[in-house]
This record gives structure tokens, C-alpha cells and sequence, in this order.
């Protein structure tokens, strides 16, 4: 079975609820566990959240949210037309062993990382496209 359907809506953080739970119902109709789809929630609402607070200089624009089953991979795409950030080119933050050692900034993008089993970026079209694979 496979099946493809999005949702496209401004990036705006009150539309957030809507982004995961669209993500999370999709996620939930594939046969996630709980505790992985709050992982993908939390992952999905970290890429959104960044996309709304750092994408957009000018007029606010729309993303554009994809789940796909194909071949029995979920597959998340999220597509804005942003400023170009490649979530892979960010460096993971340096732990120290102390809290007050750790850098601040990145923690985010590193928790997607390390949440999703595929993290993978392109840039088409004057589109940022990332598409994480739980």
C-alpha cells in the first residue's frame, strides 16, 4: 500500500497544532508506537518551529508538509521556500560535563538527528527540502 498526503498552510507558530497533528495522524495510521510517534511530533515540531522563527526575512510564506508510505517507509517531507539552511551542514553541539559547558544553540537539530533513523536536505527550485524518515 502506499499513499501520499500533504498539508500546506502559512509558517505561522499558530498553526503549528495543526502541522503535528496532521503529522502525528499519519504517523499513528502507519503503525507507530506511542513513544515513536511522539518522537516524530517532537522532531517535526523542532524543523517547523525553526522554519517559522529563522526561514522567512520578508513576507511570511507557506510549508508545505508530505507523508508518505512508500515501499513501508513513512516518510516525512517538509518544504518551505525559505533562506537555504542545510540541517546536515549544522554541527552538533560540543558536550562538556557540565551543564555550563555545553554550546548554546544546535541542540535542536541535533535532537532531530538523533530522533529520526533518515535525515536527508536539498535545495530545488529555490525550495528548502527535508525529508526525515523515522
Amino acid at each position: 500500500m502506499s499513499y501520499s498526503d500533504k498539508i500546506k498552510l502559512k509558517a505561522k507558530i499558530e498553526n503549528l497544532p495543526e502541522f503535528i497533528k496532521f503529522v502525528s495522524e499519519k504517523a499513528k495510521s502507519f503503525g507507530f508506537s506511542e513513544e515513536k510517534i511522539s518522537d516524530i511530533e517532537l522532531a517535526t515540531e523542532e524543523v517547523v518551529t525553526n522554519i517559522f522563527n529563522y526561514a522567512y526575512k520578508g513576507p511570511i510564506e507557506d510549508v508545505e508538509i508530505t507523508c508518505k508510505h512508500i515501499e513501508n517507509k513513512f516518510i516525512i517531507e517538509i518544504v518551505d521556500t525559505g533562506i537555504p539552511f542545510n540541517i546536515l551542514d549544522y554541527q552538533d553541539p560540543k558536550f562538556g560535563n557540565e551543564l555550563s559547558e555545553v554550546n548554546i544553540g544546535g541542540l535542536g537539530v541535533y535532537m532531530v538527528k538523533k530522533l529520526m533513523n533518515g535525515v536527508q536536505y536539498c535545495r530545488e527550485a529555490n525550495k528548502n527540502i527535508l525529508i526525515l524518515t523515522p
